[in-house]
């Protein structure tokens, strides 16, 4: 039950038309907004929206206005289908008409025909959208979200409603649009004609599909490469994540499960092209393991890292803290009362493991194969360091768009096979679970005590991820090793002389000087990584909560569009975002905020899938009990269900935060010199020769981003089940049993 609905209309009636008397419509130039505050009622360039339409001749922001002023009169009719009508189409009109207007004047060619004809005197350059203009939009589309809900939708629920319109607009104007756009060049012909048989072209050849891999040949088509390697990575981390949970959660004692965790995260808080480095410097023609053969055995040095094997094992490495992360909070989530009733049963615990046990664990695998898929479809870096002759899709699209060629339309028709790709991996998973019922967190008691793993699944546990976590250790030590050394390969003499180029601080004639040549990047990145990590994390698990608790039409396009950021390179995206923002109405190229936008719907689907998985674990009898209080939705959501999600939201945080921090490929084309990022600073040291600094660099991150691990978990805590932690607490369990007993 929503309280006192209209007292919300109100209030976002007001914020709207606030927005248009007492802030600047457009973006400001140079500046922040609110330094121009004074200047308001101003020129062009500064001036509010009312301003703007009454003294500048922009009289088509009047609609904005006018829905709203239709909306308004809705208030003073009884609740019902003639008052939702007003609130519907006044929101549909100001918000429908003040985007298209925007749309219509930034396209070429209309703000020196049909505007000026029209509404008279208007200048040749159109500003990008405001903050005023921002909160008038986002007011009518919560006014439209209002009179949806009053017609019955969403079963009447304002909350809802607010948050599927909100994020469908979001979803729509910061993926699909832009992807839309960059794909839409798939169908261009050279000349810039359309033509549907232009994809066919560029892609419809044996490079792309060809399979002479299968009868003797050397290599297959790039579009089965990517899938072959998608396939086996997505298996290998979905394996190797839930094996490291398992260990995590079930097998290793205290002192084991924190230096567990680190190591198991480490891959995901470094930089991608390190982990390359230090497999290099080990595997590479002239990497330890290849000395050693040579020294030991007379074995030339080849090549034989650097192909599928390479890139298959550089992921695993990559993708593999993902699939943890999602998956142990799955495994936390797993009822200790339903093991105990099947050994209650008679059954034993291995019986136990792989009836109850591993499949409760179904929503967790099949989101994590996902992502791993769509990770490992999508990741450039590691198969241009050691990909070798094994080409991809991602490094296609890449030199597509950066090389010589210039071939917008190959790379746009590239991306439309990962698309594909990636739907069809998650329709398949959507088959797989379907309608099956996982719930296992409900609002029933539950103190029971987890099962001790099966002692084959223990050893065989103990026998794969030690050994990957010794070798995850041996791999980082090579790679820091870089940053401590004068010149890796020549002069191993030890030096910190690499630091002190990058972060070097001086007294000077005003105090303290930033004297090293990094620390624009690393303050500019940590400003936007913490920016956007929140917004990353909170967007994903309201998105969850809506595809996990509620139903609506268009539901399955709502869930894939979330995810098609996935789906896309990070090279596409990037450009795509060029080409979308680079005019009015949302002109925001150059600006910090087209990264921080890019960071969080890059990022998103990883708080979606954890999100998801973790919903379907949650009885939804905890919310039924909650709105049977007469608590609101919001209530119930922010004080019932989220301290249950705190594994989800996590795994959200950190992994936002930490891909902000150390991606690459999604925004090489959008910094510029006064958003210069750590990832850019460190690839033109690279592009320099400059290792030490660039591996210095990389071993400073890998630190902060630790601390900052470190700091979300403290802050967001862990989630209480009632249960105890460890099978090794039953005899505590026995000694109060018998404490009973006794009394």
């Amino acid at each position: 039950m929503n309280k006192n609905p209209n007292r919300a209309i109100r209030l976002w009636l007001m914020v709207g038309m606030l927005a248009y008397v007492a802030l600047p419509w457009y973006a400001i130039q140079d500046t922040a907004w609110y330094s121009v505050l004074p200047q308001i009622l101003g020129g062009p360039e500064t001036a509010s929206g009312i301003v703007q339409a009454l003294v500048h001749h922009r009289k088509w922001l009047l609609l904005g206005l006018i829905g709203m002023v239709i909306a308004s009169a809705g208030l003073s009719m009884p609740a019902g289908k003639a008052q939702s009508n007003w609130f519907l189409w006044g929101g549909l009109l100001g918000f429908a008409g003040l985007l298209a207007s925007g749309f219509l004047i930034g396209a070429k060619g209309w703000s020196y025909g049909f505007f000026n004809t029209q509404f008279g005197e208007l200048t040749t350059h159109q500003f990008g959208i405001g903050i005023g203009a921002f909160i008038a939009l986002l007011s009518l589309v919560m006014i439209t979200a209002f009179g949806v809900a009053r017609k019955g939708y969403f079963k009447g629920d304002l909350f809802v409603a607010s948050a599927v319109l909100g994020c469908s607009v979001l979803l729509l104007l910061f993926i699909a649009f832009p992807v839309t756009k960059a794909l839409y060049g798939a169908f261009l012909t050279e000349e810039g004609q359309w033509s549907v048989t232009a994809i066919f072209n560029r892609i419809g050849n044996e490079r792309v599909w060809g399979l002479n891999c299968l009868v003797g040949g050397v290599r297959c088509g790039v579009a089965w490469n990517t899938l072959f390697l998608a396939l086996l990575t997505a298996a290998g981390t979905t394996v190797m994540g839930t094996m490291m949970a398992l260990m995590a959660e079930r097998s290793a004692g205290p002192r084991v499960q924190t230096p567990l965790r680190v190591v198991a995260l480490l891959p995901i808080i470094t930089p991608p092209f390190v982990v390359g480095l230090g497999l290099i410097l080990l595997f590479g023609r002239a990497g330890v393991v290849n000395q050693f053969l040579e020294y030991a055995f007379d074995i030339a040095p080849t090549r034989w890292f650097y192909g599928l094997f390479g890139v298959w094992i550089a992921q695993l490495f990559a993708f593999t803290p993902i699939a943890f992360m999602i998956m142990r909070g799955v495994v936390q989530g797993v009822a200790p009362s339903l093991e105990e009733a099947a050994q209650t049963l008679r059954a034993n615990r291995s019986q136990t493991f792989f009836t109850i046990t591993l499949p409760l664990l179904k929503p967790g695998l099949a989101n994590a194969f996902l992502v791993g898929f769509i990770e490992s479809i999508a990741d450039f870096g590691n198969p241009v360091v050691v990909g070798g002759q094994y080409s991809v899709l991602s490094t296609d699209i890449f030199f597509a768009i950066v090389g010589a060629q210039y071939d917008q339309g190959r790379a746009a028709s590239l991306a439309w096979i990962l698309t594909v790709f990636a739907l069809l991996v998650f329709a398949l998973q959507r088959g797989l679970l379907g309608r099956q019922n996982y719930t296992t967190v409900s609002g029933k008691g539950d103190g029971g005590i987890p099962m001790a793993l099966p002692d084959g699944v223990s050893r065989t546990l103990n026998f794969v991820v030690y050994p990957w976590l010794a070798f995850t250790v041996i791999v980082y030590l090579f790679a820091f090793t870089g940053g401590f050394v004068q010149t890796w390969g020549r002069d191993y003499t030890l030096t910190l002389n690499h630091f002190k180029t990058a972060f070097a601080l001086e007294w000077g004639q005003f105090g303290l000087v930033w004297a090293g040549t990094a620390w624009n990047s690393l303050i500019t990145t940590l400003k936007l990584a913490g920016i956007s990590a929140p917004i990353t994390a909170a967007t994903g698990l309201l998105i969850a909560y809506l595809l996990a608790r509620t139903e609506f039409r268009g539901r399955a396009l709502f869930e894939f569009v979330a995810l098609l950021a996935f789906a896309i390179p990070g090279t596409v995206l990037g450009v795509s975002y060029i080409l979308a923002f680079n005019v009015p109405p949302v002109e925001l190229t150059g600006t910090g905020l087209i990264i921080v936008l890019c960071f969080m719907f890059r990022n998103l689907p990883v708080g979606v899938r954890a999100g998801t998985a973790a919903f379907k674990q949650l009885d939804k009898s905890l919310d039924e009990a909650s709105l049977m209080l007469r608590a609101s939705t919001a209530q119930t959501l922010f004080k019932v269900v989220l301290p249950l999600l705190k594994p989800a939201l996590v795994a959200a945080l950190v992994y936002s935060f930490v891909r902000a921090m150390t991606t690459v490929s999604a925004v090489i084309f959008l910094v510029t010199a006064e958003n210069e990022l750590a990832t850019t600073y460190i690839i033109g040291r690279v592009g320099n020769g400059d290792y030490g600094v660039a591996l210095a660099y990389c071993t400073v991150l890998i630190v902060l981003m630790s601390l900052a691990i470190a700091l979300i978990q403290f802050l967001v805590g862990e989630r209480k089940l009632g249960r105890r932690k460890t099978p090794g607490d039953a005899a505590a369990a026995k000694a109060d049993v018998k404490a009973l007993a006794a009394h």
